[in-house]
């Protein structure tokens, strides 16, 4: 109550009046319960609220004050890889005066919000059996009376863990824990699962999804799971590659929810409590690039998904890639926000997308707030596919990246530049929504990355939605596998060229931009078995490969140490079990890598703006303001002006009138206006924030704070985590 006190009567926004303030104290004290003054003054879900609505009711901060920010605390968590391949993406949850986030290396702890210092930390490797792997995005609490439990995602468990204490609850699962590989209708022991994003609960029932393999390997299925929140025994599951008698399964071949995989929700989910909806944005299904053994529209892959929240009953779906052979996962949780169309409030959801559009739905029935039209695409030429002939897309809002890289978008910032991607230019095929992958090279525009990315976006009660968005060029080159026939893959090279190269590069030589080792020179540090254990168990962001067989990996291994191997015998005439061989030997291509198109100085292949901050009215469809997010100071030192950059994590907003938002490779967090996009503050950070900022208050003081991971895109990485506040008084 104190707090809401000193932030009300602290009230910055332009023009208050006493009146107004003492009008919105009475109004607050009439219509406010003790648990809404709670949620205003913590962050205790995931992106905000379970709307993932990014917003706070907060407004100590504003416009006219915000200039004078200053860092409050700094915490190092520790557990930074000195190589620069660790990040922090987690947007912490602070309640009751509580911080609680993950570190670099992905152990759970709890800090005082107002002052940074740990109260306790939760390390999985501490347990026996229970292995670290992927990132974290963040937590879920959830209070019963004095039970008070923190549910965190890490590698393929789900831990419940005292909020008090750190100490796993012995009740929950397995001694604390949950295997998130059981439960999914068919053995995925070997395969590759993460829980990197947190759940949503309603009632008692937690929602899960997971990370899974998109590769040519194979992969698991991405059902939908809730588990009772007290015991961790499975509530319901829904099957998003249909079984028998589903709806849905006729758009896949027969028998296919036993071998395809992904589908999956990794990016998060938005709750409806009063209606008991869950909304659910599903990725493509693996392979991300060739659908040969999947052909048809493939439902409930690419979909936002409407299901019952208690029972997941599905009520109603909209697909909005069909046949993905592009990773057009949905890569963000949607926002629930309500709208005014033609004079009537229509509470609605929003799903942003890796192209750069927003799809906006009537939240009880699915229906389309701006016509959606399906609009003719080009066919496939590679061996085995059948492309979807349209896709969807959204008559408004316009989309908030360019959808088209043309010869006038090559970059001009030098002759060199110009000449050396116009060189490829020429090479490979003109770009055009929606292009099938081909082996000459199909330009991915906006990239893999969006568009809208994991960070997502914004809304506020006036139904204005703000999201940051991606435009770089990637590069996509399909290439035929080594193997003989139907035969499964017999040598160590070709194992790699299909279930390796698409990460590491066909010349091994990895992606510092994803934080992908090279594997050149591998013989020089590690000896065989250190490279067999790794290939078994996986480590950080790769993936385990314990669906080879121990042969198939001693080849890759030989191949990888420039030993020489005998082949593998064809499948049936060894001891061992074929696992996913048979799987391997049925995909005919794979990629050559994740690769960005840059310029000869490293920039972005395409003109400026390279990333943007966006406010988009969706009651009308129209835009408020864009502008650059971000800029490289050398160029802005020779006077170019601010370009914007790639920029991963999403933007918090706030009842005081401002967006902040880090995500860019500069390494700072802003503040933008509200109503304008005018950038009114900045602070350099220790290490990129790629992560979604929280804002709380604690005794009257309100905070923002930011994980300060760095890592990707060749940035440095760091552990920490800074809050900034106003002087004290």
């Amino acid at each position: 109550m104190l707090d809401l006190i000193g932030s009300l009567c602290l009230d910055r926004r332009p023009n208050a009046q006493p009146e107004s303030i003492m009008k919105s104290f009475a109004t607050a004290l009439l219509v406010v319960t003790p648990l809404a003054f709670s949620a205003d003054l913590n962050w205790n879900t995931y992106l905000g609220d379970k709307a993932s609505s990014h917003y706070s009711t907060l407004n100590q901060i504003g416009p006219r004050n915000v200039a004078t920010l200053e860092v409050a605390w700094t915490y190092h968590t520790g557990g930074r890889d000195p190589n620069n391949r660790s990040q922090i993406q987690c947007n912490p949850l602070i309640i009751d005066g509580v911080l609680y986030g993950t570190t670099p290396d992905l152990q759970l702890f709890a800090v005082a919000a107002d002052s940074g210092k740990e109260l306790w930390r939760f390390d999985p490797a501490s347990v026996k059996g229970i292995t670290k792997g992927g990132v974290n995005r963040g937590l879920v609490y959830w209070a019963d009376g004095t039970d008070r439990r923190i549910f965190y995602g890490n590698d393929h468990f789900l831990h419940a863990i005292e909020a008090a204490t750190g100490h796993r609850i012995s009740s929950f699962g397995d001694g604390g824990s949950v295997d998130l590989k059981h439960d999914l209708g068919r053995n995925v022991g070997p395969l590759a699962l993460q829980s990197t994003t947190p759940g949503v609960l309603f009632g008692d029932r937690l929602i899960m999804g997971m990370r899974l393999g998109e590769g040519p390997a194979p992969a698991a299925p991405g059902h939908i799971r809730a588990y009772d929140v007290r015991t961790g025994k499975l509530a319901w599951r829904f099957n998003t590659i249909p079984f028998p008698g589903e709806p849905g399964y006729d758009t896949w071949p027969p028998n296919a929810y036993q071998y395809v995989g992904g589908a999956n929700v990794w990016t998060g989910f938005a709750l409806d409590e009063k209606r008991g909806l869950v909304f659910c944005p599903t990725g493509s299904a693996a392979f991300d690039f060739w659908g040969g053994n999947r052909i048809g529209q493939n439902l409930f892959a690419n979909c936002l998904i409407a299901l019952d929240a208690k029972t997941g009953m599905r009520i109603w779906h909209q697909q909005l890639v069909h046949h993905d052979l592009w990773d057009r996962d949905l890569p963000a949780p949607p926002n629930l926000l309500t709208v005014t169309h033609a004079g009537t409030k229509i509470d609605a959801v929003a799903q942003v997308t890796k192209s750069g559009h927003v799809f906006v739905f009537n939240r009880e029935t699915g229906e389309p707030l701006f016509p959606i039209h399906e609009v003719p695409v080009p066919m496939s030429d590679l061996q085995g596919e059948s492309a979807w002939p349209t896709q969807p897309l959204p008559s408004k809002p316009a989309p908030f990246s360019r959808q088209l890289f043309t010869y006038a978008d090559i970059t001009d910032l030098s002759p060199e530049a110009h000449r050396q991607v116009l060189e490829r230019f020429t090479k490979i095929r003109p770009h055009t929504p929606f292009m099938p992958p081909s082996r000459e090279g199909t330009i991915i525009f906006p990239g893999f990355d969006g568009g809208a990315e994991w960070g997502g976006a914004a809304t506020d009660p006036d139904g204005i939605l703000y999201v940051n968005g991606n435009e770089m060029p990637w590069i996509l080159t399909m290439v035929e596998t080594k193997r003989q026939g139907t035969e499964p893959l017999a040598t160590g090279e070709a194992i790699f060229t299909q279930i390796c190269a698409a990460c590491h590069g066909l010349d091994r030589q990895g992606n510092q931009a994803q934080n992908v080792p090279p594997l050149t020179g591998v013989e020089e540090r590690l000896k065989k078995p250190d490279v067999l254990a790794l290939l078994k168990a996986g480590k950080g962001v790769m993936p385990s490969f314990d669906f080879l067989t121990e042969k198939q990996r001693d080849l890759v291994v030989d191949f990888l140490l420039g030993k020489a191997s005998a082949a593998t015998p064809p499948a049936g005439s060894r001891n061992e079990e074929p696992s996913g061989t048979d799987v391997l030997g049925a995909i005919p291509y794979t990629m050559t890598g994740y690769n960005r198109w840059l310029d000869t100085n490293g920039y972005p292949a395409i003109k400026p703006p390279w990333g943007t901050l966006n406010a988009i009215d969706l009651n009308t469809g129209e835009y408020r303001w864009r502008v650059p997010l971000g800029e490289w100071p050398e160029l802005a030192a020779k006077g170019v002006p601010p370009t914007g950059t790639e920029n991963y994590g999403g933007p918090v907003v706030t009842a005081g009138g401002l967006v902040f938002i880090a995500a860019s490779r500069d390494e700072h967090l802003r503040a933008f206006d509200q109503r304008t996009g005018k950038e009114l503050w900045k602070a350099k950070l220790p290490a990129a924030g790629y992560a979604t900022p929280a804002t709380y208050s604690v005794n009257g003081r309100q905070y923002v704070v930011i994980a300060c991971g760095g890592g990707k895109i060749g940035t440095r990485s760091g552990d920490a985590y800074v809050a900034f506040a106003l002087p004290p008084k």
